[in-house]
């Protein structure tokens, strides 16, 4: 049924999500068997699988959209689950920050004797010292140093910030209708955000190669390369959605009145804006 006469769009059955299922069935099964010491091989096809699925899709869904299929109640409903999707997203790194508490203020200290659990650190663990950060009992994972909050973190949280001026700005534009602004903010934005990945990248590097901190090494490593890591990721997701953003506004797909894809991508930018906030101050700053 289409939007433009006055019922609701349903779109004709689609063979994109089987794709996308086979896709990541293989992604997965692939990256287990990597794990394991295989080849990449099988994980490699999965990913292309899904970038196949993922172009196509949306493409479909881009197609849709410039022939005019979609009214002001679809509109609605693409609003709605983009506020649910977001939420989960919340709910996602909620969940994370709340490990990185319980870690620090609870297990930590009842490790080393606080409460009701002396006997446990005089039984299992008598030389361990309940300090944050921390490698846990037994030095897992061997000698480490803290990442530095005034370094590339610092440096990152004003690219991450500046880039939500620059996003905002290209929204102010498409009001507008000034497409020379519009294309000139989104285009900051996307340098801004990988050139914050770049930077994530080289710290990863340098945690691993000269601070000694990795993913196994206790508590903290695993706490730092988890929040840290899937932030990193989101922001990959936001950086690659801009671009797509960006070439449809080259190409004109955007009016004053209708560019719902845009807002979409631009809370997703200010969400990951605003979850990098707290890993800065609870992971980086407050150690």
């Amino acid at each position: 049924m289409s939007a433009t006469n006055g019922g609701y769009y349903l779109p004709e059955p689609s063979h994109w999500p089987i794709i996308g299922s086979v896709g990541l069935f293989t992604f997965l099964a692939g990256f287990a068997n990597f794990l394991h010491g295989g080849s990449s091989m099988i994980m490699l096809a999965g990913a292309a699988v899904l970038i196949f699925m993922l172009f196509g899709w949306f493409g479909t869904v881009i197609g849709e959209s410039q022939s005019g299929k979609y009214d002001d109640q679809v509109d609605m409903s693409f609003r709605w689950g983009m506020g649910w999707f977001i939420f989960s997203e919340v709910m996602f790194f909620a969940a994370f920050f709340g490990v990185l508490f319980y870690a620090r203020m609870w297990s930590v200290p009842w490790l080393g004797g606080a409460g009701n659990n002396v006997m446990t650190n005089e039984l299992l663990w008598p030389a361990f010292e309940a300090m944050w950060p921390t490698n846990g009992p037994g030095d897992v994972g061997g000698d480490f140093q803290m990442m530095g909050a005034w370094g590339i973190p610092a440096i990152n949280t004003l690219i991450l910030l500046s880039s939500g001026v620059t996003v905002t700005w290209a929204h102010w534009a498409l009001k507008k209708e000034n497409r020379g602004q519009l294309i000139l903010g989104l285009l900051a934005t996307v340098a801004l955000g990988f050139l914050f990945l770049s930077l994530q990248v080289y710290e990863y590097y340098h945690a691993y190669t000269e601070l000694g901190l990795t993913l196994g090494s206790g508590i903290y490593g695993s706490t730092f390369f988890m929040l840290t890591g899937f932030h990193g990721l989101h922001v990959t997701l936001g950086a690659t959605m801009l671009l797509v953003i960006l070439i449809r506004s080259i190409k004109g797909h955007f009016t004053a009145d209708n560019h719902f894809a845009f807002e979409a991508v631009a809370w997703y930018w200010h969400f990951v804006d605003v979850v990098w906030l707290g890993l800065f101050v609870f992971v980086y700053w407050l150690v």
